[in-house]
């Protein structure tokens, strides 16, 4: 999807991994996450961290970072899970995206967005929409149906349901790990507010069943890059 396509206003979450800014629909995220054990799989692609247990429901969870070609990064106080739905052939699939650090919310414009920068035909950007500008300084716009290949989601999804996840409430078994920013617990309808916070105080999972409406949404600062 080309930037020319966004047609309208749209409310994105933005979340870190090493120097870049990257940014997806609210309308794709269902909730932000501590993050807590993972159980690992066997013979899973190398950017799958492993499952957790949600609620009593099995996600798995992909590295960004190993996705995207960076090098691995040790977690921090600031890692968290950004879980999202990611169609697949038609059916909704969800997936923990883990990244550095979870940033804020925000409203973008089609004004604001510019074309994906071309750069030759064996790179497939077509999960990039456009980069979005923010100040002097540019946000990744990514079409999360995009990023992962059909037969990637197929074995992460697969891999997934092969396994028992890790007992809710232990603690991530990487060394160094803890708590994310911060987020609002849901409203009475079962929406939630994502308000992502610096914070290194343990919080609580949330429910977020429905996607997060801008007006939902309070006004939040970006943590330092």
């Amino acid at each position: 999807m080309a930037a020319m396509e966004i047609k309208e206003t749209t409310t994105y979450l933005t979340f870190s991994l090493a120097d870049e800014v990257f940014a997806v629909e609210v309308a794709n995220v269902r909730e932000v996450l501590d993050l807590e054990t993972v159980t690992k799989v066997p013979r899973t692609p190398n950017f799958m961290r492993g499952v957790i247990n949600l609620r009593g429901g099995v996600v798995p969870v992909v590295d960004m970072r190993i996705k995207f070609g960076m090098p691995q990064a040790a977690d921090t106080v600031d890692t968290c899970i950004v879980v999202m739905e990611v169609e697949l052939e038609g059916e909704m699939t969800v997936i923990g995206a883990l990244a550095d650090s979870v940033r804020e919310v925000f409203d973008l414009n089609p004004d604001q967005i510019e074309p994906p920068p071309s750069i030759g035909t064996k790179l497939n950007t077509d999960f990039i929409k456009g980069m979005g500008k923010q100040g002097e300084h540019f946000i990744i716009v990514l079409d999360i149906d995009k990023v992962f290949s059909a037969d990637e989601l197929a074995l992460v999804t697969d891999a997934g349901q092969a396994v028992e996840p890790a007992p809710v409430g232990e603690t991530a078994d990487e060394e160094g790990s803890g708590s994310p920013e911060d987020n609002n617990a849901g409203s009475d309808d079962g929406s939630a507010k994502k308000t992502p916070k610096k914070s290194k105080t343990k919080r609580s999972k949330k429910s977020a069943k429905e996607p997060v409406e801008p007006e939902q949404v309070e006004e939040v600062h970006p943590t330092s890059a």
